[in-house]
């Protein structure tokens, strides 16, 4: 039995919590059961909460830096987890992944150079090339016998034509991906060839579930470490989103030098104290309490599977390698994106993150976020079946 109760029902409104407190704006709706923005109902770590307590009870806020202790908690968590050998000289910091990316497509980009994306993709890949002035490429994933792949054939003869950066998702959201080692070393191997600099969004590496290995692509060969650039973060992990802190990794001094240099003109000094101690206390001590979490994120997604087959067999869900995430197909329901979103807020009383917004084939998808009790689980499962069964 775990010594962690998922089941445990906390009430997240009126904290300012995006997810709950936001969703009938952001949504259109009323008393909407906020199963979207990707964060988690669970309480985090008791040594996460004990480290920013003790830190909270030092009257004292001042400027702070990262300490060895905070350095050594990345590097051992990368070599236990991930078997990943990586120096305190290839570590950096920011206050988001996001962050991390888009100030790294400013440092190692000009205005106007090709960036490649995997569509369907997070949406702020979308947003962080256009809003910076490159150009946006994408490389549509196949998606048959409800499973998501790299179309490589598509993806070399892009890379081949001036792409500049391959901005990677790994493991993929919404898809719930954890690309396999051969696919991320094709991936490396065909970047070194086109001298393509890869920047690889890793945050939901941890959440693998259990039977699936998340690869760093950054550890899969020296070659392919000298280009590219690894964001990670405990945010999604041990749900510390509102912390605002995550890791860049880099091997290349040179890449490295640039994106710090970019985050110092943009006036970004490093993150703030209570960022490090749950940095520290997340990667020392998180591991049992997400061992357990995995365990059950597993049993969430067979629920929702399970569900689909049985009340509503047209709907397919695909089954997730990683994280809270599930990607689920409503094509065959005829609905317009819109349709079944009306559905969904209006009848359902349930917001969910809309497959259209993942860009290019997720036209009538819906990414559903079960990191929840399992009773707010199943009243969203009822909520989309009373949305979208047959009239």
């Amino acid at each position: 039995m775990s010594d962690w109760n998922f089941d445990e029902e906390i009430n997240r409104r009126n904290t300012a919590s995006l997810k709950w407190d936001f969703a009938d704006e952001r949504f259109g709706g009323s008393e909407l059961l906020p199963m979207w923005v990707a964060d988690t109902d669970f309480a985090s770590p008791q040594e996460i909460t004990d480290a920013l307590v003790k830190r909270a009870q030092h009257p004292v806020y001042g400027y702070t830096g990262a300490t060895k202790e905070v350095y050594d908690s990345v590097i051992h968590w990368l070599k236990d987890v991930y078997g990943w050998n990586v120096s305190k000289q290839a570590i950096s910091f920011s206050p988001g992944v996001v962050s991390g990316f888009t100030m790294s497509i400013l440092a190692l980009s000009e205005p106007g150079d090709k960036i490649l994306i995997h569509t369907p993709v997070y949406t702020p890949f979308f947003d962080t090339v256009k809003n910076n002035n490159r150009e946006l490429v994408t490389s549509p994933l196949t998606y048959t016998n409800g499973k998501l792949k790299i179309n490589f054939e598509d993806l070399e003869a892009k890379l081949k034509d001036g792409v500049k950066i391959l901005l990677l998702c790994s493991p993929h959201n919404p898809g719930g991906i954890v690309w396999s080692a051969s696919d991320l070393q094709q991936i490396g191997e065909l970047c070194v060839k086109y001298d393509v600099i890869i920047l690889s969004d890793e945050i939901h590496a941890d959440l693998c579930l259990p039977g699936a290995k998340h690869y760093p692509i950054a550890s899969l060969g020296k070659e392919i470490a000298k280009r590219t650039v690894t964001f990670m973060a405990p945010s999604k992990t041990f749900n510390v989103a509102g912390i605002q802190a995550s890791i860049i990794i880099c091997e290349n001094e040179e890449l490295l030098a640039a994106i710090d240099a970019t985050q110092h003109r943009l006036a970004f000094h490093g993150l703030n104290l209570f960022a490090f101690e749950v940095i520290k206390a997340a990667y020392t001590s998180g591991k049992p309490w997400l061992d357990a979490l995995v365990v059950y994120l597993q049993q969430h997604a067979e629920t929702v599977q399970a569900f689909f087959a049985e009340k509503m067999p047209d709907i397919k869900v695909l089954a997730p390698q990683a994280s809270y995430l599930v990607w689920i197909d409503c094509r065959a329901l005829g609905l317009s994106d819109e349709e079944l979103q009306t559905r969904l807020i209006k009848k359902g009383k349930i917001a969910v993150s809309p497959g259209k917004s993942y860009g290019p084939g997720g036209e009538g998808f819906i990414r559903l976020n079960i990191g929840c009790t399992t009773k707010t689980l199943n009243d969203g499962l009822q909520r989309i079946y009373a949305a979208l069964k047959a009239d």
